[in-house]
């Protein structure tokens, strides 16, 4: 065999091996490879094959043939059972069906998961029918046992009790933690949670807040270790405004019944 041919029959035979092997490894349809074809290309090389090399890829390759052989066979017996429903068939059924068919077989599996209303002339005649003998407002109003109140006046205590105003004003509330952290840290620094944490998890998501407005305003800095992941708080003299600070970084702090948790066992060890 010349040279070039020797070069194209081992192409076409190591073709045919990847072909047949991908079609068993993925799984794919069997009835996708022409096998006749297949078997004609190895009939073409077959005669001028001489070297061992050559025929031991000329059996593989049939080797390959009969394994994609051998799952059309089980293609073929298990879509013959009476579990499967080959969706080309399915389709080649709905095509021959009748439009007045197919609005039969709808009607019967159709199941509509909203509904569709519209105002129509009887029902616009039985509203107007029910407004019309409903009695007037103010009679319904008395048979519900409804009673008018006169208006009075309350105190700052109530509305403070019904949550309606706060205790204390927020601006009021934010310079109070300012003056509590120039406290607790005098000219130094303090750990963020350590600032933060309160008896209770609601106390302190509050302070959380507004220490982040005290961040935000100005009134501190935060400082972060990356090496130690520790945070800490410094407050500063006088609020500094936002345009004579250093370019400011949004920073989410994570405030978790479980990091509160773990505060307070720190903090009691």
């Amino acid at each position: 065999m010349p040279p070039k041919k020797r070069s194209i029959a081992e192409e076409e035979l190591q073709r045919i091996i990847e072909l047949c092997r991908s079609i068993e490894e993925r799984g794919l349809n069997p009835f996708l490879v022409d096998v006749d074809e297949l078997v004609t290309i190895l009939r073409e090389y077959f005669p001028d094959l001489d070297k061992p090399e050559e025929l031991c890829l000329d059996a593989e390759a049939l080797n390959s043939i009969a394994s994609v052989i051998r799952l059309q066979g089980e293609w073929v017996r298990r879509r013959s059972s009476s579990l499967y429903r080959d969706p080309f068939l399915i389709e080649e059924k709905i095509r021959s069906l009748s439009r007045e068919r197919l609005a039969e077989v709808f009607l019967k599996v159709w199941r509509p998961i909203i509904e569709f209303e519209q105002i129509t002339i009887p029902s616009l005649r039985q509203a107007l029918k029910y407004w019309g003998t409903l009695p007037p407002l103010d009679e319904r109003w008395l048979r519900g046992g409804l009673f008018i109140r006169e208006p009075g006046t309350t105190t700052e205590e109530d509305l403070i009790k019904q949550r309606i105003l706060a205790e204390k004003a927020f601006s009021e509330e934010l310079n109070s933690l300012w003056v509590e952290l120039k406290r607790r840290t005098r000219g130094g620094k303090i750990r963020y949670w350590d600032f933060i944490g309160a008896e209770t998890y609601q106390e302190t998501i509050r302070r959380a807040y507004l220490t982040s407005f005290l961040l935000t305003y100005g009134y501190a800095t935060l400082e972060v270790n990356p090496l130690e992941g520790e945070m800490t708080i410094r407050p500063l003299d006088e609020p500094t405004p936002v345009g004579e600070r250093e370019q400011a970084i949004s920073m989410p702090i994570p405030i978790t019944p479980e990091e509160w948790m773990r505060w307070l066992r720190e903090r009691e060890a």
